[in-house]
């Protein structure tokens, strides 16, 4: 394997990474359906702000998501909207774990 094909490898384990924990997935989720600032993800997930502050530069660090600063705020919004697709299929995947092959062609 070239040393190209295992940097692209090494790429797609940080997302995943990045995407392996339920807060990170619940903060997706409620990007998925708009733009919000620290404050609300915190109460959303039900975690203390720093945590959810880590959270969400661990989804920007691998470019899931964006921030922007509005005034004294910062709003974070979901960059990669295609994450959602994944994210449905690994549903059906869970929800079908008995079924031989994944629905999501």
């Amino acid at each position: 394997m070239s040393s190209q094909s295992k940097a692209k490898l090494r790429e797609s384990a940080e997302i995943f990474k990045a995407l392996a924990h339920p807060s990170r997935l619940t903060i997706i989720e409620a990007l998925s359906r708009g733009k919000h600032c620290v404050n609300e993800l915190t109460e959303l997930v039900g975690s203390d702000m720093s945590t959810v502050s880590r959270h969400l530069a661990q989804l920007r660090n691998v470019g899931l998501i964006r921030d922007e600063k509005q005034g004294l705020q910062v709003f974070y919004e979901l960059r990669c909207h295609c994450v959602l697709k994944f994210l449905d299929c690994v549903e059906s995947v869970a929800a079908e774990r008995d079924e031989t092959a994944c629905d999501c062609r």
